[in-house]
């Protein structure tokens, strides 16, 4: 995490001064204790807040102005002397960082193992070393742009995304301060100068391209390196004017404590999680702004005296190791209590053991890795090793993983016959399909298709690849309850000689609005694009959804907006085949069969709780007449329960989503109907 920036710039708690003005020598260096202070509150927010509220704080994006702050004086000073000398710099870096972060992967593999169900392995397992390699983020980042990835449970090295974005900046900003100071050939002012106008441009670029994709798909922006890039250059520019623009001692001891207070406000008005970074972010890098320039007042109302407090300090010291234990252990501890909240005794028990693992890494690791009496090569090597170490640990996790998963050969056969059991009667228990370890990763997949982005999205229209001429063109659009319900229709449209085509946005259900949240323009103008694409495709039938919000409660319904889109079809004169929406629980249905047993009533739900007799579409009277109906819950529940496994098949593979194995059992069953729907 951005906590680093304790040991990724610069060893001291040194105020990088302004560049010496023409004529005139290096100014001498002044001191900024309370940066300690600063990091130590951004590392307090964001543990106590991950811990206790579950929200984002901005305490990263504090770390990501400290980082540009301190980097960038620490380069612009050292290009005024002369090279950079960028490979012994990043040979440091090595050093500081590598040795904490590769100790706290190790152990989450072999906590990991102990203590997480086998459901969560080959997802932590990816997200490890992704981390090992400090791209995190783009993990998220891909994982947000698939809807699939999207359910993944909270990963127990998820945090690394920020020290991934940081260890990024640490390479890339070095090679654009030496690009700069080529260009200024060391002229101090011509350097200064060049520095201000570079950064002016990346912070502007970056925080309009933050702005943007932020109000068009904020959890890619939330994980993409290019939206955070304006609060690196932001510190820059800091570091470059500081000592330049005069202020008062009662002025900045104002700015001190705006500033503090700011981000103490900051956890509990905005969570950053759902609405950062864009406009939002500029609250907690503001702040941060503000309790740099304040710097040290020597005032006794300043709040420097509260963040040049030993004991403040020294946690900002183990601000790095503490960041990047805590959330592990955060995530574990929820795991092996299997809750979804920790509770105050558990919080406290939480941080306590973060702290001793902080001051132990801080002491038996990074201590002595600095003090190691190497070359820049030996550096190089010594991190080749240490990563080398962790993706071993990963690959025997991988291989333990690989070794409990079933094959699925047996699908649709005597011992798990799926679907198909609710007419041939249950078989006799065998181990079920798909094996836990690898239930979470049970997605239909259709990105092997041919795809290509839907026209203003980067949603992807994907179309099933065929050997001859297709004998019908099928379109399943909707939300990714249609992509699971596509592991149905493909043994269908292999047999049929059929054609395939997805357009699937999760959380989208086909309509005229947006269903699941009405403040999401996106879904709708998705809409509408997916509207006009079948539109010009004019394809033999489209299979969507008849109605919504299937929960305990009888909750269901078939809102006007879909039925307004069937009517659209209508008048193009395609067909409509509408399926009546699976159940969804309150509770993760694998976990509960691994907690409570197969037989487990509480894991799946009782029919009339869920589903009416009559489903809500057949109360409307403006279905057009084009538009046939495939209920669902016939093929998910026997008459009286909706099981969490039907025929040794586990039939969800989250809270909501049927896994790929049952959707695929169901192909026998709705065969008929489905045929009869396409004509």
């Amino acid at each position: 995490m951005a906590a680093a920036t304790a040991r990724g710039a610069t060893s001291g708690t040194e105020r990088p001064p302004a560049l010496a003005r023409p004529g005139s020598a290096a100014p001498p260096r002044t001191f900024h204790p309370e940066l300690q202070g600063l990091r130590a509150l951004a590392v307090t927010l964001v543990v106590l807040h991950h811990v206790w509220t579950g929200r984002v704080s901005g305490g990263v994006d504090v770390f990501f102005v400290i980082s540009g702050f301190l980097l960038t004086g620490q380069l612009a000073r050292a290009a005024c002397r002369g090279p950079l000398e960028l490979r012994r710099r990043w040979s440091r870096m090595i050093l500081r960082l590598l040795p904490a972060a590769a100790t706290v992967l190790l152990g989450t593999v072999v906590a990991g193992a102990v203590l997480l169900p086998e459901a969560r392995w080959q997802q932590t397992v990816r997200e490890i070393v992704a981390s090992a390699f400090f791209v995190e983020n783009w993990q998220l980042a891909a994982d947000a742009v698939d809807y699939a990835a999207r359910s993944n449970t909270t990963s127990v090295v998820q945090h690394f995304w920020s020290l991934s974005i940081q260890v990024q900046f640490f390479v890339v900003w070095p090679l654009l301060v030496a690009l700069v100071a080529l260009v200024a050939r060391h002229a101090v002012h011509r350097l200064h100068t060049h520095l201000t106008l570079v950064l002016l441009g990346v912070f502007i670029a970056s925080l309009s391209f933050s702005v943007a994709l932020t109000a068009t798909d904020q959890p890619q922006a939330y994980f993409h390196s290019l939206t955070r890039v304006w609060e690196f250059a932001l510190g820059g520019l800091l570091a470059l004017w500081i000592d330049r623009i005069p202020w008062t001692r009662d002025e900045r001891v104002a700015f001190g404590w705006i500033g503090v207070l700011g981000l103490l406000a900051c956890g509990f008005v905005l969570d950053g999680a759902s609405v950062f970074p864009g406009w939002a972010a500029l609250w907690p890098v503001v702040c941060a702004v503000l309790v740099l320039q304040a710097g040290v007042t020597r005032s006794r109302y300043g709040v420097d005296r509260l963040l040049t407090w030993p004991p403040v300090r020294r946690l900002g010291d183990l601000s790095y190791p503490l960041y990047l234990w805590h959330w592990p252990l955060l995530v574990l501890y929820m795991a092996s209590r299997e809750r979804d909240v920790v509770g105050p005794l558990g919080g406290l028990a939480v941080l306590a053991l973060s702290v001793l693992l902080a001051v132990l890494t801080s002491r038996l690791v990074e201590a002595p890795a600095l003090r190691l009496p190497v070359g820049v090569g030996d550096a190089y090597r010594f991190g080749a090793a240490t990563l080398t170490v962790v993706l071993l640990a990963a690959s025997l996790w991988q291989a333990a993983a690989t070794q409990r998963d079933r094959p699925s050969d047996g699908l649709g056969g005597p011992e798990n016959p799926g679907a198909v059991a609710l007419a041939d009667g249950a078989p006799e228990p065998a181990p079920l399909l798909p094996a836990p370890v690898s239930v979470n990763e049970d997605w239909v997949r259709v990105d092997e298709w041919d795809c290509s982005p839907l026209p203003g999205f980067r949603t992807d229209v994907c179309t099933q690849p065929v050997e001859s001429p297709p004998d019908r063109r099928i379109v399943v659009v909707g939300d990714s309850h249609l992509q699971q319900l596509t592991g149905a229709l493909i043994p269908i449209a292999a047999q049929h000689g059929w054609q395939l085509t997805t357009m699937l946005r999760g959380a989208c259900p086909f309509s005229t609005a947006s269903e699941v949240d009405p403040d999401d323009a996106g879904c709708a103008a998705w809409n509408d694009a997916a509207a006009a694409e079948i539109a010009a495709l004019r394809p033999d039938a489209v299979v969507t959804l008849a109605s919504r919000d299937v929960r305990s409660g009888r909750t269901e319904q078939t809102p006007s907006g879909f039925v307004e889109r069937w009517a659209e079809l209508d008048e193009l004169g395609i067909p409509v085949l509408a399926v009546r929406d699976n159940p969804r629980f309150d509770h993760s249905v694998p976990d509960c069969v691994r907690r409570h047993g197969r037989d487990a009533q509480g894991c799946g739900a009782d029919r009339d709780d869920v589903y009416a007799p009559e489903p809500p579409y057949a109360l409307r009277e403006d279905v057009p007449g084009g538009v046939t109906f495939l209920d669902l819950a016939d093929v998910v529940c026997d008459e009286t329960r909706c099981p969490a496994e039907i025929g040794n098949v586990l039939v969800y593979l989250d809270d909501n989503h049927l896994t790929a194995a049952y959707a695929a059992t169901l192909a026998l069953v709705i065969e008929d109907q489905v045929v009869a729907a396409v004509g």
